[in-house]
């Protein structure tokens, strides 16, 4: 027979290791005291300064499967009790996510050597999660290593008082294989965390190691077997024997580490897919992302996140554009709404509906509130300000401020495209067309196959006056959406150099095109406005009014647009929306 020594609960199943109702482990006959060899303090220690905190609490379901995770440690941290060789069957109660609990575990290993470190090394106040290396052969499978990585970072950036490397800085080192020191340097990293994935068939294998990169020590090392479908139990496990051990106590927001978005591992694998996919913002990828989010709500329609990924991506095909406006940005608005009122504590779900707000009611108290929600939540989610500024600030005539907060965005993920690529549109809506050209050489260069990395070039080429360097660098062999945008700039391009003949065959190419898809009238105001044509440029603009078209709220301070301000309709048509004149 087996005794809690919490609860006193008997237990006469001798394989049991650890109690089913407090997860404190069991002890044989008669309950000892926390000093005799071999019994196990499961209460996080108090001490003088500090309140004792729990991590985890009772997250299993009766009906789980049983796992067992294979774990190796290093000296510094040993994750399972001396002579205990596997995980229990069943631990807690409810289900928490897989990549939040495989993050819980990772933070616990990590803060244990922040606490427990060897002398002379110091603390680790920073930290680099390198992209998870896919050994699966499958490049179906890189969205759940990419994701995994996402996860990772993203829940040590919840912690306080500790410098955590953006998925965009840390993406450049996706497979390569650069030394450590070198990575850490450039990153201003203490340590690195670096991780291998391997999918065959149903078993899925997680390797995860931490090295102090000012000693090239390895500080913690674990390894992960388990099946696909048990994945959320298995890692749970992992994360609570590993906190048991090393009786964990963090000063930060526990609830941010182990918050629960949902039960369903499948609905969280298709929410990485979604987001894989949304990075790449070309149409068909837009698609596949939004397929994937819905995918995911259809098994669990109460995850929140996985709302703001459609929003998001609805908002996304409105702008780009992959989709008319009043085909998608009502969708991303009820999205949102939806993600809002399931968990209103989600940042990303008040910046998607801030976006759509500007974007297609030109409701701009309103986006002005959701957004200034969204960053007050959370400061340091770099789309949120780029949506911020190029949406909103943009539109309601503060160019100033808008570069603050677009130059924010790069800061904090300095190698995300579509931060750097927004920042172009910023600049040059701004007037300061140099760092314009700048911006867009340097985003041009992190991803020559960025979707609309030629549109962002191309266009500050033009504002600088650089028309042959805009012909140069754009051409018409793109025959989607994006290729649309970039045709409209070439065709800018010809306009502003005196070639009217050139330009207005691009005009009727982009017409054709639009016989079976969305094309952006807003464009065509540009061209003619440089070809000299008022009547048509405002012809085209009031066909953006009609289509609700999601570039029309930078009319207030578009440099493409100057030949029509003197007209009495443009101010009409600011007045309209709402916009200052």
């Amino acid at each position: 027979m087996k005794r809690c020594p919490e609860c006193r609960r008997d237990y006469h199943d001798d394989t049991l290791l650890y109690c089913l109702e407090d997860g404190v482990a069991l002890v044989q006959g008669s309950v000892p005291a926390l000093s005799e060899p071999g019994a196990i303090a499961t209460r996080f220690l108090s001490s003088d300064d500090g309140p004792q905190t729990a991590i985890l609490h009772d997250t299993a379901g009766q009906s789980e499967a049983a796992t067992q995770a294979q774990v190796f440690t290093t000296d510094q941290t040993a994750v399972l009790p001396s002579g205990i060789t596997h995980v229990p069957k069943a631990f807690n109660r409810r289900l928490l996510l897989a990549p939040i609990a495989l993050a819980v575990t990772v933070l616990a290993g990590f803060f244990g050597y922040r606490y427990f470190s060897t002398p002379g090394t110091g603390p680790i106040n920073s930290i680099a999660v390198l992209p998870f290396e896919n050994r699966s052969g499958d490049p179906n499978a890189e969205y759940l290593s990419d994701g995994l990585t996402d996860s990772l970072i993203f829940r040590f950036a919840q912690l306080p008082n500790l410098k955590v490397s953006p998925t965009s800085s840390v993406m450049r080192y996706k497979g390569k294989s650069d030394d450590l020191p070198t990575v850490a340097k450039e990153l201003g990293v203490d340590a690195v965390l670096s991780g291998r994935l391997m999918q065959l068939g149903d078993n899925l294998t997680i390797s995860v190691e931490l090295v102090d990169a000012r000693t090239l020590q390895l500080v913690w090392k674990e390894q992960y077997e388990r099946k696909m479908a048990d994945l959320l139990a298995t890692q749970r496990e992992i994360a609570a024997t590993l906190t048991q051990k090393i009786q964990l106590r963090l000063a930060g927001d526990e609830h941010g580490i182990t918050k629960k978005y949902t039960d369903s591992n499948e609905a969280y694998q298709l929410y990485l897919k979604g987001r894989f996919h949304w990075a790449r913002r070309s149409s068909e990828d837009l698609r596949k992302a939004i397929d994937s989010f819905e995918q995911a709500v259809e098994i669990d329609p109460n995850f929140a996140l996985a709302y703001v990924g459609i929003a998001e991506a609805y908002n996304s095909m409105g702008k780009n554009p992959s989709a008319a406006p009043k085909e998608s940005i009502p969708k991303a608005k009820k999205a949102a709404l939806r993600a809002i009122e399931m968990d209103p504590s989600l940042a990303e779900a008040h910046s998607a509906l801030g976006d759509a707000l500007a974007l297609y009611d030109w409701d701009w108290e309103g986006s002005e509130r959701e957004f200034k929600k969204a960053i007050e939540i959370d400061p340091n989610v770099s789309y949120i300000r780029t949506a911020y500024s190029g949406t909103y600030l943009t539109a309601v005539g503060k160019a100033d401020e808008a570069v603050r907060e677009s130059k924010r965005a790069v800061e904090l993920e300095p190698l995300s495209l579509i931060a750097n690529a927004v920042l172009v549109g910023v600049y040059v809506n701004a007037g300061r067309n140099e760092e314009g050209l700048e911006q867009a050489k340097k985003t041009y260069e992190l991803d020559p196959n960025f979707a609309l990395a030629k549109f962002w070039l191309g266009l500050a080429y033009v504002a600088n006056g650089k028309y042959d360097d805009a012909l140069a660098v754009t051409d018409t062999s793109d025959t989607t959406s994006i290729g649309d945008l970039t045709k409209s700039v070439r065709s800018l391009a010809f306009a502003k150099a005196g070639r009217r003949k050139e330009s207005e065959a691009l005009i009727a190419e982009i017409r054709e095109a639009g016989k079976s898809r969305y094309v952006r009238s807003y464009l065509f105001a540009w061209i003619y406005a440089a070809l000299g044509d008022k009547e048509k440029a405002f012809a085209e603009l009031e066909r953006s009014f009609e289509d609700r078209d999601c570039y029309l709220g930078r009319a207030t301070v578009d440099p493409f647009l100057d030949p029509l301000r003197d007209d009495p309709r443009f101010a009409g048509l600011l007045k309209r929306m709402g916009l200052p004149e």
